[in-house]
C-alpha cells in the first residue's frame, strides 16, 4: 500500500469515527446503563430544570419554542449548574425504569442549554466543535458529565442509553438539539406523572409543523430527523408516513391519505435562540 493511499484510508477511518451530527449514530446499547431497581424509592426532583424553562422558554408565532439564552442571569447559571450536579449524584442504576427515562431526558436538555451558554452568542450549536476527532462537528462527542463514575456525552446518552433501552420513537421529539429545525425544547420538565403527555404532546407539536411535515403541490416534505433515523419510525417512506399518520391532524391527516413517498427532507441548525444571527 502506497503513502497516499494508506493516507486516505486513514482519513476515511477517522471520519468513521467522528461522524457529524447528521450522520445519525445507531442506536447501540452501553450495557451498564441497562439496570435498574423496578421498587426504586429514590425521589429525583426536577423542579429547578421545570423552573429554569418556565423562566426562559418562549413560544414564538410561529410555534417554534425558542430560548432567552442572552438573559439567563448568573444566579439561574448556577442553578442550572446545580441542577445537573444534583443529577449527576444520583445513583441511576437504583431507579425504577419509569424514573430514569425523564432522568436522562432531562439531563440530556439541561447539558445541551448549559453548552450553548458556555458558548454563547454562536449561530448554531455546530459551530460549537468541542467534540474529540478531526472531522467532528458540534458538541455531541464531547465528555460533558460523569455519571456513576462514568464520563457520558450527549452522543452517549441519546444513542446508547435512551434510544436502544426504551425504542420509543417519540425520543426524538424529547431530546432537544438547541436548533430551529429541532422539535421544541419544551417549556417544562418532563416527570414520572408527566412523561406519556409530554411525549405526546412533543410528537404532535412537531409533526403538525412546517418543519416536522408539510404538503407542497401534492408532494410530502419532512424533517431530515426523519431520514437520519428512519429505522426509528418505520421501513423506508411506508414506515415514516404511518407514523406521521399516528400524530397528524386536520388538512395534514388528511393529505397524507394519499400518499405514499416522501419527496424530500431538510433541516434548519440555525440556533433556537430569541435573538436569530
Amino acid at each position: 500500500m502506497s503513502f497516499l493511499t494508506r493516507g486516505v484510508a486513514l482519513l476515511v477511518l477517522v471520519a468513521a469515527w467522528s461522524l457529524p451530527a447528521g450522520a445519525a449514530p445507531k442506536a447501540a446499547l452501553w450495557d451498564i446503563w441497562a439496570a435498574h431497581d423496578p421498587a426504586g424509592g429514590i425521589v429525583v426532583d426536577h423542579a429547578g430544570w421545570d423552573r429554569f424553562l418556565r423562566q426562559y422558554v418562549q413560544t414564538g408565532s410561529d410555534g417554534i419554542n425558542r430560548v432567552s439564552y442572552g438573559a439567563v442571569t448568573p444566579e439561574d447559571r448556577a442553578g442550572l449548574d446545580g441542577y445537573i450536579d444534583m443529577l449527576a449524584a444520583v445513583p441511576v442504576h437504583s431507579l425504577s425504569r419509569a424514573k430514569q427515562f425523564p432522568f436522562w431526558v432531562n439531563l440530556y436538555n439541561a447539558l445541551t442549554v448549559r453548552v450553548v451558554l458556555e458558548h454563547y452568542p454562536v449561530g448554531s450549536i455546530r459551530d460549537i466543535d468541542i467534540s474529540p476527532g478531526f472531522f467532528a462537528d458540534g458538541p455531541w462527542g464531547k465528555t460533558l458529565v460523569t455519571v456513576e463514575g462514568e464520563a457520558l456525552s450527549l452522543d452517549d446518552i441519546e444513542h446508547r442509553i435512551l434510544r436502544p433501552i426504551w425504542r420509543d420513537p417519540r425520543i426524538h421529539y424529547a431530546v432537544n438539539c438547541a436548533s430551529l429545525g429541532c422539535p421544541n425544547l419544551m417549556p417544562y420538565a418532563m416527570t414520572i406523572e408527566n412523561a406519556e403527555a409530554f411525549l405526546e404532546a412533543a410528537a404532535t407539536a412537531f409533526i403538525n409543523h412546517p418543519r416536522g411535515a408539510r404538503i407542497e403541490d401534492g408532494k410530502l416534505y419532512v424533517s431530515s430527523i426523519f431520514d437520519w433515523f428512519e429505522a426509528d419510525f418505520g421501513a423506508g417512506d411506508a414506515g415514516v408516513i404511518a407514523h406521521l399518520q399516528e400524530h397528524a391532524k386536520g388538512e395534514l391527516a388528511a393529505a397524507l391519505k394519499g400518499l405514499n413517498r416522501i419527496e424530500d427532507d431538510s433541516y434548519d441548525w440555525r440556533l433556537n435562540g430569541t435573538v436569530l444571527p
